[in-house]
Formats: C-alpha cells, sequence, structure tokens
C-alpha cells in the first residue's frame, strides 16, 4: 500500500526517542526532551500541481503544534503541513 498525501502535507515517521542510555538507565517519559524529527515517507504537491522539494527517504526537522497521526504497518506515522517544515537534515 502507497499513500500519497493530498496538497501542501508531507507524511512522515517519526524518529523514535532514545528510551535507555548507552550505560542502560531507562528514561521515563517525562524526563525525555521531545525530539521533532523525522523520514518523509510520502510528499503531495503545491496547489498547483508543482513537486514539492522533498523527496521519500528526506530526514526533516518540524515545528507547529498541529499533525495527524496514523497508523500505518504498525508504525506511528503523522500528515505534516509543508509549512511546519523548518528544515531538511543533510548528513
Amino acid at each position: 500500500m502507497i499513500i500519497r498525501p493530498i496538497g501542501e502535507r508531507v507524511l512522515i515517521k517519526a524518529i523514535k526517542k532514545a528510551e535507555v542510555t548507552e550505560s542502560g538507565i531507562y528514561i521515563p517519559d517525562s524526563a525525555q526532551e521531545e525530539k521533532k524529527e523525522g523520514i518523509v515517507v510520502g510528499v503531495g504537491t503545491f496547489e498547483d500541481g508543482k513537486a514539492l522539494p522533498l523527496k521519500v527517504g528526506d530526514h526533516v526537522i518540524y515545528g507547529g503544534y498541529k499533525s495527524d497521526e496514523i497508523d500505518f504497518n504498525g508504525e506511528s506515522h503523522m500528515f505534516i503541513d509543508f509549512k511546519d517544515l523548518l528544515a531538511v537534515v543533510e548528513e
């Protein structure tokens, strides 16, 4: 199954937070800092039909407060508005 976002939206898979330190200490949810990073899984288009400047597999940082979460293939994914993406991480 392929999910293709409609409009100026991007489907991302959030990068999971570390739950255990390198020395084996478990970090409770209340102490974890929120990382707003993800991997692009699907990309929509601009209103005029032009492609958004992203590709599947891009590592992105996002902001904003609104996202729609779905469960896809047993993993949590989010639809993010393109305007809420802050940066593409290049390694």
